[in-house]
């Protein structure tokens, strides 16, 4: 059950064909930036000047496949940046017409390791805002025009979005890849990326006008879990100052050698792999395409997880969290009340009634299932579905976050995303995921061909100004803001939410008793060590193992 729903996940993952390409490039006079990796040649577009394509490492092809990202060398000629880069191998699903995120994929390479800036005019020493685009780990790339930084550049951040590898390619763990690594580890390797892009930023970003101390991490979907996991390695320490994660989901991973969690090793899951697609050695793996390897792992259902290796990956992130060992920074993150309307495929099969329902559920849930059903009842035994799932995913994740960075002494700032308009919510999909997305970047305007159509019309431009306002604002002092707009109060004891609907408003308490029976589930889960916990909630969930005195 839990792998059909994760192939079935894979054929949605938001970025996937994401969300269009840029302007071509201006024939105007063009900027130029020398930094420590080179000089680049970019355009200006608007008030901005934009930096495309430019590499941050080398291409990991050939031996550096499944190693470590190696430090670009510097350019010893002036580098044209004025082009996106590729994209970084992945599936091409088929086109399907109800599919809102789906759009013709750009060129893909497995040379792919590149970021994008966008230079706010005057930059001097600005904050500094980089972008990890979703997809389950499987899809997307930095370059698609919903993340365009040109109105967060307009309020004074200097944006970066980058491209990480992907699926097999960056998540692949196997005994001999472990072998021959310093560490005797292997897999993240598209987490170890994600390093190397803020290691680059860190040498780079104050040629572009970007302050290197004051760098805001951001993601939603795949990408607030790559997040999360930077606040959780010790290797991206001290490399960010603040974190944003959108949609983000605390689920559990695999090990890197050992069967915990319900989930099989992620070496010997690279072992199957390997033998699905052909390969029965590390040598005749690196000599394969890089396509071929992605076309032939995602058939053989590759399960694209991060991996929990002691090293990069130092625990399980709901471990991490507990022990306080994340790092200290300023948070911001949320979710949307609609996010599974348009992800259904996560949605287990409908019961044929209320009777079924309620027996499945008790079944399940044993003595916590008269909490459960008075959350999710069965007299709207669809909506229960989509907020149980919801919530299981998103809505515990991002209280979780909260209550976690305050415990050690860092301020959290939490949100829900509301907002309908007559597009989405006449085909059902009010505050679907990623919704929030046009509206924080500002590109309200520039979505892709099937997304349900934003009015142009000043109510919908005053909440994406809104959101931009408050995103910028916390880039540059970790403090939410908008003029104007309600002030946005950390999460704090009276557990305080932003909503964002027809206007910012402030609500307490949005998650209540709904987080308290996720974090229990969980809990007991956790203690079992023999289960799960993703979307396999409400009638996707196994029987709930038994009561233990750490979990009430």
């Amino acid at each position: 059950m839990i792998r059909s729903h994760y192939r079935a996940l894979r054929h949605i993952a938001f970025g996937m064909t994401a969300l269009g390409l840029s302007a071509a490039a201006s024939s105007a006079e063009r900027p130029s930036v020398t930094a420590p990796a080179g000089t680049f040649e970019g355009v200006t577009e608007g008030s901005a000047n934009v930096f495309r394509g430019i590499s941050y490492a080398e291409a990991p092809t050939g031996e550096r496949r499944w190693r470590p990202p190696v430090p670009k060398a510097r350019a010893s000629a002036p580098v044209d940046a004025s082009e996106f880069g590729p994209i970084c191998n992945q599936p091409e699903f088929p086109n399907v017409p109800a599919n809102i995120y789906y759009e013709d994929l750009p060129p893909m390479s497995e040379d792919c390791l590149s970021l994008n800036v966008w230079q706010p005019e005057n930059a001097d020493n600005a904050p500094v805002f980089v972008w990890i685009h979703g997809g389950s780990l499987l899809t997307g790339a930095g370059r698609f025009s919903l993340y365009d930084g040109a109105e967060m550049a307009k309020r004074g951040v200097v944006v970066v979005s980058i491209n990480y590898r992907l699926g097999a390619l960056g998540f692949m763990a196997h005994p001999e890849l472990s072998a021959e690594s310093p560490d005797n580890v292997s897999g993240n390797y598209g987490l170890l990326d994600q390093i190397e892009a803020l290691r680059w930023v860190e040498r780079n970003i104050a040629a572009f006008g970007g302050d290197s101390g004051n760098v805001t991490v951001a993601g939603e979907s795949a990408g607030g879990l790559s997040v999360m996991h930077l606040l959780a390695s010790p290797l991206a320490t001290g490399l960010f100052d603040r974190a944003v994660m959108q949609s983000a989901y605390m689920v559990s991973e695999p090990s890197l050698r050992q069967v915990l969690n319900g989930h099989p090793s992620a070496e010997s899951e690279g072992v199957r792999i390997a033998e699905a697609i052909g390969a029965g050695n590390l040598a005749r793996l690196r000599e394969m395409s890089a396509g071929e390897i992605t076309r032939k792992s995602t058939a053989a259902g590759f399960q694209t997880y991060f991996t929990v290796d002691g090293k990069i990956v130092p625990a399980q992130i709901t471990d991490v969290f507990d022990q306080g060992a994340q790092a200290r920074v300023p948070v911001l993150a949320g979710f949307n009340s609609g996010e599974i309307r348009s992800l259904r495929m996560l949605l287990p099969p409908a019961p044929s009634g209320r009777e079924e329902y309620e027996a499945k559920i008790r079944n399940a849930y044993g003595d916590v299932a008269d909490i459960f059903l008075r959350i999710y009842p069965s007299e709207r035994i669809e909506q229960s579905m989509l907020e149980t799932t919801r919530d299981a995913l998103y809505g515990w994740t991002t209280q979780r976050i909260a209550e976690k960075q305050e415990a050690v002494g860092s301020s959290a700032f939490v949100y829900l995303f509301d907002h309908g308009y007559p597009a989405a919510d006449k085909t059902g999909l009010h505050a679907f995921h990623g919704a929030e997305l046009p509206y924080m970047f500002g590109t309200i305007e520039r979505t892709a061909a099937n997304w349900p159509r934003i009015p142009r019309d000043r109510k919908e431009r005053a909440l994406s100004d809104a959101m931009v306002d408050y995103w910028t604002s916390f880039a540059r002092s970790g403090e939410p803001s908008s003029d104007g707009n309600p002030k946005w109060p950390a999460f704090g004891q009276s557990e305080n939410w932003m909503v964002f609907d027809e206007r910012p408003h402030v609500i307490e308490d949005v998650m209540s008793y709904r987080y308290d029976l996720v974090e229990h589930v969980v809990c007991r889960r956790r203690a079992a060590g023999d289960q799960q916990w993703n979307w396999n909630a409400g009638l996707a969930s196994p029987v709930l193992p038994p009561p233990v005195d750490q979990c009430r």
